[in-house]
Formats: structure tokens, sequence, C-alpha cells
């Protein structure tokens, strides 16, 4: 999946305080809607193949005895979008959305539960197939997060069958005479698996089976399509409609292998845990510090079209978050939409007040953005003549590193454990400022 532009928020109506009016002016990409209360409180995040389709349809009249949503669509004051580069990309962001939003009206999608993985354990003699919530970070090939695990378990059945490969836990060596003894499983008296588990294949051709499997999990499974459909055809030909019925699921279930995101860049926070330690050293080796860094400040900036501008600060150290040094600014100075103007306003505020009250700066200061954002940043230092600490700013859309007075910048492997720090920093400071954003919103709408 390619990576995804900067979310955009849809313009104002000319009345904004009707949602169906709103809802007609969304875009026909893919997307999220959020559905919000009087108060600005969003109440239920959904995907959209068709962002202006599929909100709409909440308004009209057949919604109104839909039990699914008629109890709490009178609640509905207002609705919002986020554009994503393809439906899949929607999936993974109303996720990520419902776990830091909680909306009320969400039931699915609020617990820890992950996206599953399809893993294939490369440096094993005999490499096994696993569906996983758990991946491991190395010595596997690696696909997914899936969008649905139904679908996807259907589909390794299927292959499974086709290529014969294993999906048991068991660790084969070829040195270890036990094996010679060993008995099969099931699943080999059934020719779904050809055991391994008792050299009853060489290692040779069961790694050609694991390379047909991954020619079609990388996209070259059409003449396998094309053969399943034929026997779909002659099933229902011969009046079988139960098996075609099951080949044609079968193929739903192959076709559906694409629906999956990318393992490198719709990384799940809750499933690769990160190294703090680790993080630090890099980071300290990356950026050329004396020593390892202790304390990390980041900062992010948010609106919505330019109202209720605010600004968060996040506070991390030893490499985790340090929830009493967060901070949140309401941005004072600036009207309408000037990220650039609230970056320099919030660092002024931020790091004047560190040096007239002798506080530490942080070791390093992690701002949200690109260059942009950077030079404003490094603005307002100049402006309150102060010598910024190590002043980095983290892309979203390349995860670049981008340091003052340099022109290139920095890019670390995805795998990179300071990358993943400070990735880690940047998302927490989004959160944040995301949340401030919807409680001034809230207020606002109730005072009037």
């Amino acid at each position: 999946m390619k990576d995804e532009p900067a979310p955009t928020v849809s313009a104002q109506t000319d009345d904004p305080r009707d949602p169906a009016a709103k809802a007609r002016t969304f875009p026909t990409t893919s997307g999220v809607y959020l559905m919000k209360d009087t108060g600005g409180n969003v109440i239920y995040v959904g995907k959209a193949k068709n962002l202006r389709s599929r909100a709409s349809s909440y308004f009209s009249k057949e919604a109104l005895d839909d039990p699914r949503i008629r109890d709490w669509m009178p609640l509905v004051k207002d609705v919002d979008y986020i554009e994503t580069a393809d439906p899949i990309a929607a999936v993974f962001t109303e996720a990520r959305m419902i776990k830091d939003l909680r909306p009320k009206f969400n039931k699915d999608l609020k617990d820890d539960k992950t996206f599953p993985y399809l893993q294939i354990r490369t440096r094993e003699e005999f490499p096994r197939v696993e569906i996983t919530r758990r991946p491991r970070r190395k010595g596997v090939r690696l696909y997914g997060p899936f969008t649905n695990s139904r679908s996807l378990r259907v589909a390794v059945d299927v292959l499974q069958r086709l290529l014969k490969f294993r999906t048991c836990t068991l660790d084969i060596k070829s040195t270890e005479d036990r094996w010679k003894w060993f008995r099969p499983c099931l699943l080999y008296s059934i020719r779904r698996c050809t055991g391994p588990c008792n050299f009853r294949v060489s290692r040779d051709d069961y790694r050609r089976q694991i390379k047909k499997l991954v020619f079609i999990l990388e996209g070259k499974k059409e003449r396998l399509l094309a053969r399943m459909e034929r026997e779909m055809l002659a099933a229902s030909e011969d009046l079988n409609f139960e098996k075609a019925r099951r080949i044609r699921d079968e193929i739903t279930a192959l076709q559906n292998l694409d629906m999956r995101g990318n393992a490198k860049d719709d990384v799940q926070p809750e499933v690769f845990p990160i190294d703090p330690k680790k993080g630090l050293r890099g980071l300290a080796k990356v950026l050329g510090l004396a020593k390892v860094p202790r304390t990390i400040e980041g900062m992010d900036i948010a609106h919505l079209s330019g109202q209720d501008t605010v600004a968060s600060l996040v506070s991390f150290l030893d490499g985790l978050p340090f929830k009493p040094g967060y901070r949140r600014f309401k941005i004072k100075t600036v009207q309408g939409v000037d990220d650039f103007a609230s970056m320099r306003e919030v660092v002024s505020r931020r790091f004047r007040r560190l040096r007239d009250e002798d506080e530490v700066f942080p070791d390093i200061l992690l701002i949200d953005g690109g260059k942009g954002q950077l030079n404003a940043a490094l603005d307002a230092f100049k402006a309150i003549g102060i010598d910024p600490p190590c002043l980095i700013s983290l892309a979203k859309q390349e995860e670049e590193i981008f340091r003052p007075g340099e022109s290139e910048s920095i890019r670390l492997s995805k795998h990179s454990a300071a990358l993943r720090l400070l990735q880690y920093v940047r998302d927490e400071a989004h959160r944040f400022a995301q949340h401030y954003h919807h409680m001034l919103r809230r207020k606002r709408f109730t005072e009037e």
C-alpha cells in the first residue's frame, strides 16, 4: 500500500449545523467519516469506499427504520471526514480512530484485538506457515495486516490443500535423529501436508512448495483462479451446487488475499512493542549526540478548518510516556489555518517559560511535520534568543527526519528501533492534540 497523504478534513457548508447537507459535499473517494453530537464529541466512526454516498445514506428516509442506527442518529449534529489513499487504508484508519477516540456507538474495534498477519518462517529448514496477531520481526516473510481474518483462514486452507505446506508449531531440524521416528499427524494422512516432520519430503522439495506459496501471495494467482473457476462451472453443470458454492467462496477468499495492508507502512503499535533503550541508543548514534538521551518532547498542531487551533506537548522519559509532563496549548495569536505560525507560538511559549523558571530543556525536541514546521520552530528559538536543544522533525509521508541547516533528510529502516521510538512520540503528540481539540469544540458548542 502506498503512503497516505495528510488527512484532508471537509470544508464548511453554508449551514454547518445541517449534517445532511454537509455530507452531500463530501468527495466520492474512500475514507473515514465521523459523526458528532451537539457538543462536538465523535460518537460514531465508519469507513467508506465512497464518502459522499455512505455518509449521506445515514440521513435518508430508509435510515430512520434501521434498528442499528435509528436510536442514535437524532444525536448527530455534525459530520466530518478524513480521506484515505484507498478502501484498505480506510479500514486501518477507522480502527485506529476508534481505539483513540472510543466513540460511544461503535461496538467493534474498541478492544486490543489487532488485524492478523500471515507469516512464513523462512529461516527454518522446513518453513512453517502461520496466521498470527503477534508476528515476529525478523526471520520471516510477512504479509498483512489482513482486513478479514475469516477470509484469510479460508484462503490458507485452500492453499494448504493445494501446496501441502505445514502449519504446525514443530521445530524440525534435519540434524536431529528423533524426527526419523516421528509419526506425522492427520494432515499428512489426508494429503494436506507432505510430512517434513518425518522427512517424507526433502528440504529442497519442501522449499519449492513454499516458493509457490510466495508467488501466489505476491499476486501470481491468475492460473490457479482460472482453474478453480472451471471447476466451479463444471460442478454447477453437474447440479452439484453445494460444491460449486464452496469453490465460489474459496475463489473469493483467494481474491481477498489482496485486501491487506503493508507490514512496513501499516504498523499496528499494539503488535510491535518498542524497545525504548535500543531506540534511545539508536537516536544517539543517528543524531550524533554525545550521550544517550533521556528526555524527548514532541509537539503537534490540531484544528478544523482553522477553528479551535490547539497544540500538544508530550514528554517521554527513558523512551516511555511521562504523562505528568504532558501539556496542551490553546493557540492565541493565530487566526485561520497557519500551522507554521501556530508552531512558532507554542515553541516560544514553552521554552520561554522553561528559561524563565530555570528548568531543564529536553534532550530532543521532535516536531510533527517536514521542513516547514521545523523551520517555524527554529524561527521561534531565534526570536526569543534561546539556543534550541537537539531539534528534529519527522515527516509522515516518507518518515524522513529533518535537522536544521541540513538539506538532506535522514531515512532509517522501517524496522529501526530509533525510528519507531520517534514514531511513537509523534503519534502520541498527534493523539493528544486531537483529544484537546475535540474538548475545545465540545465546550464551544455547549456554550453556544
